[in-house]
C-alpha cells in the first residue's frame, strides 16, 4: 500500500466511502481553482451557467485538469483500492455558487455508468472548502452489503447532476454522514455508495472535481465504443479507446476530441437510463405476478 492503511481500506470496503484524505497542498488547490477560473473566463461564463458539456471531461481540453487527474498523490490513494492499472472513466466539476439552489438528490453513480464489474471509485477533490454549510456530500454506509436502488432520471430542477437523477424508493438516511473536506483534501466513494448534497449556504463558492477511476479490467456494457484516459500502469484489455493528453488549453483539436468523448459518454448514459427503467419495470411486473 502506498498511502492508505489496511484499516482504511477495510473501512472503504465496508462503508463504500472514506474521508478526509490529504491530496493537494494549499498552493496546488489554489492553482487548480485559478485554472478553473481561467477556463471559465475563456469560455465566457461560469461553468454552472454554461453548457453542461464543459463541466465534464475537462482533462480532454485542459492540460491543467489532465495534470490534476494524474496527480501522484491522488493516484497513490486510488491505487490502494483499485490496483496499479488505472483509467479515468470520467471527471466532472461540481460547483455550487453561494446562495444558489444547486443540489443533488440521493443517488448511486453505478446506475447510469454501465460498467462491469462494479469497481469504479470517485475521488472527489475539494478545490475550496466543502463544509456542511457549503453543501458537502452526505453518504450512507453500505455496512458491507450493497444493492442497486431504483432511480428515475427525473431532470430535477437545480440538480447539478446531468440527468437530475433520484432514488425513487425509501432510503434510510438516519445514519447519514457529512463528508466535510478542506481545500486540497479528497474523499473516496464507491460506485454503489448512496450520496446526496444540499445547497451551498456558505459565503464562498464550493468547488470540487469528481474524478471517476476504474481498473483497466472493467468494461463498458453499452453499444457505444467509449474513450478513457490511461493514467497509471498498463491496459492489457483494450475495452476503451485511449485519449491523449491535450497539447494546449481549449485548442481546436482539444475541443474536437472533447466533443467526441462527450457525445460517446452521453450515448452510453441514455442507453443505461433505458436499461435501468426496463430492469425495474420487469422486476415490478414479476413481483405483481407472484401468487398472494
Amino acid at each position: 500500500m502506498k498511502v492508505l492503511s489496511k484499516t482504511q481500506v477495510e473501512n472503504y470496503r465496508r462503508d463504500g466511502f472514506l474521508f478526509p484524505l490529504p491530496a493537494l497542498t494549499p498552493a496546488e488547490a489554489a492553482s487548480a481553482l485559478a485554472d478553473l477560473q481561467r477556463i471559465e473566463s475563456r469560455l465566457g461564463a461560469p461553468l454552472p451557467q454554461n453548457e453542461m458539456k464543459w463541466r465534464c471531461g475537462a482533462y480532454v481540453y485542459s492540460p491543467a485538469v489532465d495534470a490534476l487527474v494524474r496527480h501522484p498523490r491522488v493516484l497513490d490513494i486510488v491505487e490502494d483500492v483499485l490496483g496499479p492499472n488505472i483509467l479515468v472513466f470520467w471527471a466532472t466539476y461540481f460547483i455550487k455558487d453561494p446562495g444558489t439552489p444547486a443540489f443533488t438528490a440521493w443517488h448511486q453513480d453505478a446506475t447510469y455508468f454501465g460498467l462491469d464489474p462494479l469497481e469504479h471509485v470517485t475521488a472527489w477533490v475539494a478545490l475550496s472548502d466543502a463544509s456542511r454549510e457549503a453543501g458537502c456530500m452526505d453518504v450512507v454506509s453500505a455496512h458491507g452489503a450493497t444493492r442497486q436502488y431504483h432511480h428515475s432520471a427525473a431532470r430535477l430542477p437545480n440538480s447539478i447532476n446531468g440527468a437530475g437523477q433520484v432514488i425513487v424508493e425509501p432510503v434510510d438516511d438516519s445514519g447519514a454522514v457529512a463528508m466535510e473536506l478542506k481545500a486540497g483534501e479528497l474523499s473516496l466513494h464507491h460506485t454503489m455508495c448512496l450520496h446526496r448534497s444540499a445547497p451551498n449556504r456558505a459565503s464562498h463558492r464550493r468547488v470540487g472535481l469528481g474524478i471517476s477511476y476504474i481498473p483497466t479490467h472493467v468494461r463498458p456494457t453499452c453499444a457505444t465504443r467509449l474513450s478513457a484516459l490511461l493514467v497509471r500502469g498498463v491496459d492489457n484489455f483494450g475495452y476503451f479507446d485511449h485519449l491523449s493528453a491535450p497539447a494546449g488549453e481549449l485548442t481546436p483539436a482539444g475541443i474536437a476530441a472533447h466533443a467526441d468523448t462527450y457525445q460517446r459518454f452521453r450515448e452510453n448514459y441514455y442507453e443505461q437510463e433505458k436499461r435501468h427503467d426496463a430492469a425495474f419495470a420487469h422486476r415490478g411486473a414479476a413481483m405483481e405476478a407472484r401468487p398472494a
